[in-house]
């Protein structure tokens, strides 16, 4: 079964790419699109668990991180970017742990 929406998300759009985060029953979501390419981080919903890197918001995990930042640099490679070019909208600045 599929994880319902919550009424809480934003996005935002900088460089060329689009950064939208929802959180869903289970986790936040911090998806980017630029280009065709896409990225995903990933994080449960309490907040406290490392994140995920995913190609895309249903895609598979790739890697774990514990900073935010790493998450960002690993996002940015996958969508052939520079981490700075990364719009993050406030309501999802203070994934990691």
């Amino acid at each position: 079964m599929a994880d319902a929406d919550s009424d809480s998300g934003a996005t935002e759009r900088a460089n060329g790419i689009t950064a939208t985060y929802r959180e869903t029953d289970t986790e936040r979501l911090l998806s980017f699109e630029q280009s065709g390419k896409t990225a995903a981080i990933a994080q449960n919903v309490e907040g406290y668990a490392m994140l995920k890197v995913r190609p895309s918001a249903d895609g598979d995990e790739l890697e774990r991180y514990y900073g935010f930042d790493m998450a960002l640099d690993h996002a940015a490679e996958l969508l052939g970017c520079s981490p700075h070019d990364i719009p993050v909208p406030d309501s999802a600045a203070d994934m990691g742990m």
